[in-house]
């Protein structure tokens, strides 16, 4: 780790810091939170993906749809509208709606193969977001000033690295750059995940191998053919088990960091709270390096 020690953490001039973890227990909400004291650089990986690196295709989609439309066709060819994605930390919907689901299309569903196509674009987006990082570490400090930097990594990260590699270069790169910090999650927060799924089901990045067995064990158990697939109940089949096939490779990528836990995470108030709850991690972590 790049912080020997509680001490050595708060004593650091320069903080850096990557959270980590499923969404929804509190990474967005610590990154806002230290943003907003005006003296932490908030980088959020899933914005940097769905601006830089998929807002092109993003912006297509909605283009294609307005050509549909004979008016905005009209409006389009003479360049007499302008149509782009408006995302925000807050609010990744474009990117999204953009991923989509796979299933029937009268019900907003995507062709398998189309869905993987995505999918794959995804993968290669946020594996260059977030390699992205240490650059906008300098660029953080060099064009703002900002001496401490948190990344708000995607949920996904745990898909598009090998935690079981050493020399995995994604996660080589973060561990020389940041102090990486999972946030754990409970049985019970589990539960209230897959409640809020269940009640507004979301697309997902998964790995391509997951993907492929979890859609055929779909489609074997419900005998339907692809294009008859719920894409909502499709996605909430396989959620309760993409939260337990991360768990471990979150766990695998925490033994090069620390871990916090998403209620310590969740009653953070100030800026001060986070460093005493990072310090306190790092102390207790066994990955803690020796003075």
């Amino acid at each position: 780790m790049i912080y020997r020690s509680g001490k050595d953490y708060l004593d650091a001039t320069d903080k850096r810091v990557m959270l980590f973890g499923m969404s929804g227990l509190g990474k967005t909400h610590a990154s806002n939170l230290l943003r907003d004291t005006g003296s932490w650089f908030h980088y959020s990986v899933d914005y940097r993906i769905g601006t830089h690196y998929m807002g092109e295709y993003i912006a297509d989609m909605f283009k294609r749809e307005a050509m549909k439309v004979p008016l905005l066709r009209e409006l389009l060819l003479s360049d007499s509208v302008y149509i782009a994605s408006n995302i925000t930390f807050d609010n990744l919907a474009p990117l999204s709606t953009y991923l989509g689901k796979p299933g029937d299309p009268a019900k907003g569903g995507l062709p398998f193969a189309e869905y993987c196509r995505r999918q794959e674009e995804h993968r290669q987006a946020e594996v260059a977001a977030t390699l992205d990082t240490a650059r906008f570490i300098s660029r953080a400090a060099e064009l703002y000033g900002y001496r401490n930097f948190i990344c708000d990594s995607s949920g996904s990260i745990c898909e598009v690295v090998d935690p079981s590699d050493p020399a995995d270069p994604v996660l080589a790169q973060l561990q020389e750059t940041l102090l990486l910090v999972w946030i754990e999650g409970t049985e019970a927060h589990r539960d209230r995940l897959i409640a809020r799924f269940d009640r507004a089901p979301k697309p997902i990045y998964y790995n391509p191998a997951f993907l492929a067995g979890l859609w055929a064990e779909y489609l074997a158990l419900h005998g339907l053919p692809e294009d008859r697939v719920d894409p909502d109940a499709f996605l909430r089949f396989g959620y309760a088990r993409l939260l337990a096939h991360r768990q471990p490779r979150y766990q695998a990528m925490a033994r090069r960091g620390v871990t916090v836990s998403a209620d310590e995470m969740g009653s953070l108030r100030s800026a001060a709270d986070f460093d005493a709850l990072i310090a306190r991690a790092i102390d207790r972590s066994p990955n803690r390096q020796p003075a």
